[in-house]
C-alpha cells in the first residue's frame, strides 16, 4: 500500500490516504506533515498545494473513513437501518482506532460526517418519528451513532493514539482492592467467567457494544409506539 502511495501522482486524495494509512499504522500522534512527506517521497511544502494546514488534513482523513461506511439498506425498517450502519460504522473505525479522537478533536463536523449524521435522522423521520423525538434520540445515542462509544477504561484509546494493535489485558483486581470494593470485584469475575475461552482478555467490547445499543434501539422504538413528546417527560 505504501509503495503504491509513492507511486501514485501528488493529488490531495493520495496525500488523505497516505495520512490514513500512517495514522493506522503508528497512531494519531504519530502524524504530522513531515512524516506524511517522508511516506510520501515528496517535501513537507509540496503537501501544502493539497491542504492547507494539519486541521484541513484531519477533517480530510475523517471525511474519507465515514465514506467507508455501508450505506442505507433500501426498504428496511428504520431499525433494521440505523442498526445496519451504526455497527458498520464500528467495523470501519475499528480499522481506524484513531478516527475517535480524531472526530472528537474537532471543533464542527466535517461535510461527510454531517451528511452520516442527517441521514440517520432522516430514517428516524421515514420510520415515522417526530422532529421532537428524533432530536432526543440523537442526544440519547451520542458517539455511539458514530460507532464509538466512551467506554470506562477503553484500551483502544491508546491504540488510536500510538498504534498499538495488542494492548496489554486489564489486570486482575488486587486481593485487598476486591475486598474494599466488593461490587466491582463481583462483576470483574463474572466477566472473566463470560470469556473464559480467552484467558485475560477482559470484556467482550463488541458484545459490550453491540448490547447496549440494542437496549437503546428497544428503548427508543417503545417512546415511538407510544407517541412519546418532550412534552411529556417524566418528572
Amino acid at each position: 500500500m505504501a509503495e503504491m502511495l509513492r507511486r501514485a501522482p501528488l493529488s490531495r486524495d493520495r496525500v488523505l490516504h497516505a495520512a490514513v494509512a500512517l495514522a493506522d499504522e503508528a497512531g494519531i500522534e504519530s502524524l504530522s506533515m513531515r512524516n506524511l512527506a517522508q511516506d510520501l517521497g515528496v517535501v513537507p511544502m509540496a503537501l501544502y498545494k493539497h491542504v492547507a494546514n494539519k486541521d484541513e488534513l484531519l477533517d480530510g482523513m475523517i471525511d474519507v473513513v465515514v465514506s467507508e461506511i455501508d450505506p442505507p439498506v433500501p426498504d428496511a425498517g428504520w431499525k433494521d437501518v440505523v442498526r445496519r450502519r451504526i455497527l458498520s460504522a464500528r467495523q470501519v473505525l475499528r480499522r481506524h482506532p484513531w478516527a475517535p479522537l480524531a472526530i472528537e478533536s474537532r471543533n464542527m463536523a466535517t461535510p461527510a460526517l454531517l451528511a452520516y449524521l442527517d441521514s440517520m435522522v432522516e430514517a428516524f423521520r421515514a420510520g415515522g418519528f417526530s422532529a421532537d423525538l428524533a432530536h432526543h434520540v440523537m442526544h440519547a445515542m451520542g458517539s455511539r451513532i458514530l460507532g464509538f462509544s466512551q467506554e470506562l477504561f477503553d484500551a483502544s484509546r491508546n491504540a488510536g493514539r500510538s498504534g498499538t494493535t495488542n494492548p496489554d489485558p486489564p489486570a486482575a483486581l488486587p486481593p485487598e482492592v476486591a475486598a474494599r470494593f466488593p461490587h466491582l470485584a463481583e462483576i470483574a469475575m463474572a466477566a472473566s467467567h463470560d470469556n473464559e475461552s480467552v484467558v485475560g482478555q477482559g470484556c467482550d467490547d463488541q458484545f459490550e457494544f453491540e448490547f447496549a445499543l440494542d437496549l437503546l434501539l428497544d428503548g427508543i422504538e417503545r417512546l415511538h409506539r407510544q407517541g412519546w413528546t418532550s412534552s411529556r417527560r417524566l418528572r
